[in-house]
């Protein structure tokens, strides 16, 4: 059985997409694609439909990564479908909190508890920023989707 893992931003066109793409890639590169069904979504409805923003997709595509997902709105089925729900800071998080159904499934957690070199930290929103932003997040990401992936997948039970 897949394990369900959903990542969670503001609008879902910059950091939930960005997580979802490297932690794609970081599990076909280790082999886990099978394993897992990953997706993202936003706590706000702005962008529903929309692609990532063009500057997160241009940044993704210079390290290799193609963002295909389009944007969506998290359902209080997700707490029930997916295991774990992961905020890309801490408002998504106390929104997700809030809004998580009596006895859901998902474990709803900040996805920088799993950074190494600051756990418990926000992934900054880079919408507003300069073009820098874009890559600084990409770095935050692929680190902590690393340590997230040995953290559920520990390399000596990969195939």
């Amino acid at each position: 059985m897949a394990i369900r893992i959903l990542f969670v931003c503001l609008g879902n066109i910059c950091r939930s997409p960005a997580a979802e793409g490297v932690f794609r890639r970081l599990a076909d590169e280790a082999g886990l694609t099978d394993s897992f069904e990953i997706d993202s979504a936003g706590t706000g409805s702005w962008h529903i439909g929309d692609t990532a923003d063009r500057r997160m997709r241009a940044a993704a595509r210079r390290r290799g990564i193609e963002l295909t997902s389009l944007a969506r709105q998290v359902t209080r089925e997700d707490f029930n479908r997916f295991d774990w729900i992961l905020a890309m800071d801490a408002s998504n998080l106390h929104h997700l909190q809030a809004m998580a159904p009596r006895g859901a499934r998902a474990q709803v957690r900040l996805f920088r508890d799993f950074d190494p070199e600051a756990p418990g930290t926000d992934v900054p929103d880079p919408y507003f920023g300069e073009a820098d932003g874009f890559d600084e997040v990409l770095d935050i990401v692929t680190r902590t989707a690393r340590a997230l992936l040995d953290e559920i997948v520990p390399e000596g039970r990969r195939p």
